[in-house]
């Protein structure tokens, strides 16, 4: 599978920047794909694992079991993790056998069925969990050696409790900190799966519908299917964008560059980029009166806000439909406001548009992840902003934006 394939910055950009192992396997349990991590956890070098088979990865004695429940799993097609009640062990390349946990994710690409796994090293949770049991045990011997001598140690024995209690809750808060990750990144996992079929499968239709198209009467054909290819490129990388700044957001990596910029180049740029998304009678209203305005403000996340609230507003409003972008400064305060004529958002559901992985009811059908309108509010609020909207349903929404800044 070329998605797969060493030179496949795609599977590389998204993978790498994960922890935890990530390996991929094809219904024959031959191993397609792994990140760097999976090979640091398992003891290879850099694609060493690929074309190998899965059961090089698990103990000899569980490969006859293993065979069942794999082949079951892809029958069933649901995600799953994977040692539910039982522990499971991998195996590294010098043959030790360790502690590990697994989130599995099935998945289709071009007619083709594979399995996602999602692996974590468990050796250092085990190890506290085995501590924390020795420690109960010696504390239990403790407690039956000292009752005879309660009245002289019970300040002591009420601090051994209590020492006890703080360490099994604080166990206890981590692996569940460790549970609600897992199952984010699992999910994480899922979406990128899912939101990457569709525009994957459209690149190589058009790539292969303008190989065909070689005639000079057949050019605008081929002009075409590019202008597709480089729409779904585009789609790609701003969910790559998305992600990495999730990811920058969520380690606290982000690193805000405050400069002075005409507040004109921005929109322009972000209104030639949405023009390309336009659909058939769409157009934009901007105020192309501000070649004066030169403000003080973070570039990149300027030209981020507004780009997903236009684009946005492109997509989910129909044919010969116009949005509006309006910009206002007072106080040192500058204000945007988009208006469009879309579908709106649900009364009932205007109190999540920005929670991560939410999308309304009415926009299931089309393509998104539910994170572009979370990372702006977060950036704003970083930087002392704040975003607010009206909506209607099918009537259109408006986001308004204030950022602090200086018009100097």
């Amino acid at each position: 599978m070329k998605v797969f394939e060493k030179q496949s910055n795609i599977f590389r950009l998204l993978s790498e920047g994960v922890s935890e192992g990530i390996v991929v396997v094809n219904e024959d349990q031959v191993i397609v794909a792994c990140n760097g991590s999976a090979n640091e956890i398992f003891g290879y070098e850099t694609d060493e694992l690929i074309g190998k088979p899965l059961n090089i990865l698990i103990p000899r004695e569980h490969h006859k079991e293993h065979k069942g429940h794999f082949e079951g799993f892809v029958r069933n097609k649901e995600k799953r993790s994977m040692g539910n009640g039982r522990d499971i062990h991998g195996v590294r390349k010098d043959g030790t056998k360790f502690p590990v946990e697994a989130g599995l994710n099935p998945f289709s690409i071009y007619g083709n069925n594979y399995v996602m796994a999602l692996v974590i090293d468990i050796s250092f949770r085990k190890e506290q969990e085995r501590q924390i049991r020795e420690l109960n045990a010696k504390l239990e011997e403790r407690i039956e050696e000292r009752t005879e001598k309660l009245h002289s140690t019970i300040e002591e024995l009420k601090e051994e409790v209590k020492l006890r209690m703080e360490a099994e809750a604080k166990a206890k808060e981590a692996l569940e900190k460790e549970r609600d990750l897992n199952e984010l990144k699992t999910k994480f996992l899922s979406l990128v799966s899912h939101e990457f079929k569709t525009p994957l499968s459209g690149i190589l239709t058009s790539a292969t519908l303008a190989g065909k198209y070689t005639q000079a009467e057949q050019q605008e054909k081929r002009e075409k299917h590019l202008g597709t290819i480089k729409n779904k490129v585009k789609y790609l990388n701003n969910i790559l964008n998305d992600f990495l700044s999730i990811e920058r957001l969520e380690t606290g990596k982000v690193c805000y560059k405050y400069s002075s910029f005409p507040l004109s180049k921005v929109i322009n740029e972000v209104i030639y980029n949405a023009n390309m998304l336009l659909k058939d009678g769409q157009r934009i209203n901007y105020p192309k009166d501000i070649d004066g305005y030169v403000i003080e403000f973070d570039e990149k996340i300027l030209e981020l806000v507004l780009s997903n609230l236009i684009n946005n507003a492109i997509k989910y409003s129909g044919e010969h439909t116009t949005i509006d972008l309006e910009v206002g400064f007072e106080d040192n305060i500058l204000t945007f406001t988009i208006i469009d004529q879309g579908i709106g958002i649900p009364e009932k559901e205007q109190g999540f548009i920005f929670k991560r992985y939410f999308r309304a009811e009415n926009a299931l059908l089309d393509q998104g992840t539910g994170i572009g309108l979370n990372i702006v509010k977060t950036h704003l609020e970083n930087l002392g902003g704040s975003i607010i909207f009206k909506s209607e349903e099918n009537q259109g929404s408006t986001f308004t934006v204030t950022i602090p800044t200086t018009n100097t």
